[in-house]
C-alpha cells in the first residue's frame, strides 16, 4: 500500500522559525484540524508535543480527545455537540445563538467577525455575548477573529487588524467593568504572524506553515520553510509498452516508442486525484504520470520498486488549479503513516 512518510527534521525546522517569529514556544498554537491537513491528527499532535507546543487547535471535540494528553490548552473552532468537558478544551462561539448551548463552567473563545463574514459575533454584540456567558457561569479565555486576505497584496489585513484593535479595547473595558479576567486575544494565521513585524497577541494559531507552506511566500519574502509530508508509491507490475499502445482508461497517453511503464498502488481512491489532462505530473525523480489516475494506481515510466509521487505539494497545486492546503487534506486518512 502507499505511505506517507512525516519528516520529524522538517516540521522541528518549521516549529524553531515560527516560534522565534512569535516570540516564544508558550506563543505557538499548532492547527491540527482536518487529521492535521491531512498529516496524520495523531502522529503531528505527538511531534508537536514533543518539540515542546502546549497549544493546539482542532474542529471538533472528538479530535480534540483524541490529542487531549499531548496539550495543556485546545482550542476547538467549530463545534455544535457539546458532550463533554475539560479543562483543557476551549470552545469557539461562532454565534450568540450559541450562548444556551455551552456547557455551564465551561471555557469558551469569543469570536468576532472582522470582515470575512464567514462566522463569528458582530462587533456590536460583543457586550451581549460577555453578559450573555458571564450570566450562565461561562469563563470567557479568548477573543479571536481571522484574517481573510493575509497572503494577499490588499488592504484587508491592516483593515482587520485595525478593527480587531479596536475590539480589544472593547473587550478590556467590558471586563474590568464586570470584574472579568481579561481573555487571551489571538487572529494571527501563518501568513499573518509573518507579516507582523512585532507580535505582541496571546499566541498565533499556525496551519499551513507548521507542514511547510504559505501561498506567495516569495511576494513577501517569508522564511523558506520546509515540506513535512511525502507521499510513496509500491510497484504493483511492469511491462513493455510498444510504439503506438496506449495505457490506461480512455487510452490517453500513447508510447511514441518502445518503453517500459509500471502500474503504481496509489490512486484517486487514495486522494491522488485525476489530473487536468492539459497538464502533466513529474514526480521528483523525473518520472511521468502516463494517462488517467485510475482509483487504484496510477502509472509511471519506471521500474523502481519504490517511487516518491510527491515531497513538495506545490507542483502539484499548479497542475490541479488549487492551493497546498487542498492537496494534502484531500489525501485519504487510512494512508499508513510513518514518522522518519
Amino acid at each position: 500500500m502507499a505511505k506517507i512518510l512525516l519528516s520529524k527534521e522538517n516540521l522541528f525546522y518549521n516549529l524553531d522559525i515560527i516560534s522565534k517569529k512569535a516570540g516564544s514556544i508558550e506563543k505557538v498554537a499548532v492547527v491540527l484540524k482536518d487529521n492535521a491537513y491531512g498529516h496524520g491528527l495523531i502522529e503531528i499532535g505527538k511531534l508537536a508535543s514533543e518539540y515542546g507546543i502546549k497549544k493546539a487547535v482542532v474542529r471538533t471535540i472528538d479530535d480534540a480527545l483524541k490529542i487531549e494528553k499531548f496539550f495543556d490548552y485546545i482550542v476547538i473552532l467549530a463545534e455544535k455537540s457539546f458532550h463533554t468537558y475539560s479543562h483543557t478544551f476551549h470552545i469557539a462561539l461562532n454565534t450568540c445563538e450559541d450562548i444556551e448551548r455551552l456547557p455551564i463552567n465551561s471555557n469558551v473563545h469569543i469570536k468576532i467577525d472582522t470582515g470575512m463574514h464567514r462566522s463569528g459575533i458582530k462587533p456590536s454584540e460583543l457586550e451581549k455575548a460577555i453578559l450573555g456567558l458571564s450570566k450562565r457561569n461561562i469563563h470567557i479565555t479568548g477573543v479571536f477573529t481571522h484574517h481573510k486576505g493575509a497572503d494577499e497584496l490588499s488592504t484587508n489585513f491592516f483593515w482587520q487588524k485595525a478593527v480587531f484593535s479596536s475590539i480589544k479595547e472593547n473587550v478590556k473595558k467590558i471586563c474590568e467593568q464586570l470584574s472579568l479576567p481579561i481573555p487571551a486575544f489571538h487572529s494571527c494565521n501563518s501568513a499573518a504572524l509573518f507579516r507582523t513585524a512585532n507580535f505582541d497577541e496571546d499566541f498565533a494559531r499556525v496551519g499551513i506553515a507548521t507542514y511547510g507552506y504559505i501561498d506567495n511566500a516569495d511576494v513577501f519574502k517569508f522564511p523558506k520553510l520546509k515540506p513535512v509530508m511525502s507521499l510513496w508509491a509500491n510497484r504493483i507490475s511492469t511491462r513493455t509498452l510498444k510504439k503506438g499502445q496506449s495505457v490506461g482508461y480512455g487510452g490517453k497517453f500513447s508510447a511514441t516508442e518502445d518503453m517500459i511503464v509500471s502500474n503504481y498502488d496509489v490512486g484517486y481512491g487514495d486522494g491522488f486525484l485525476r489530473l487536468n489532462e492539459r497538464k502533466t505530473y513529474t514526480t521528483p525523480k523525473g518520472y511521468k504520470v502516463l494517462g488517467r489516475v485510475s482509483m487504484d494506481n496510477l502509472s509511471l515510466n519506471t521500474d523502481d520498486e519504490k517511487v516518491c509521487i510527491f515531497d513538495d505539494v506545490n507542483a502539484l497545486a499548479k497542475v490541479h488549479d488549487t492551493i497546498t492546503y487542498e492537496i494534502t487534506t484531500t489525501l485519504n486518512p487510512n494512508i499508513e503513516k510513518e514518522i522518519v
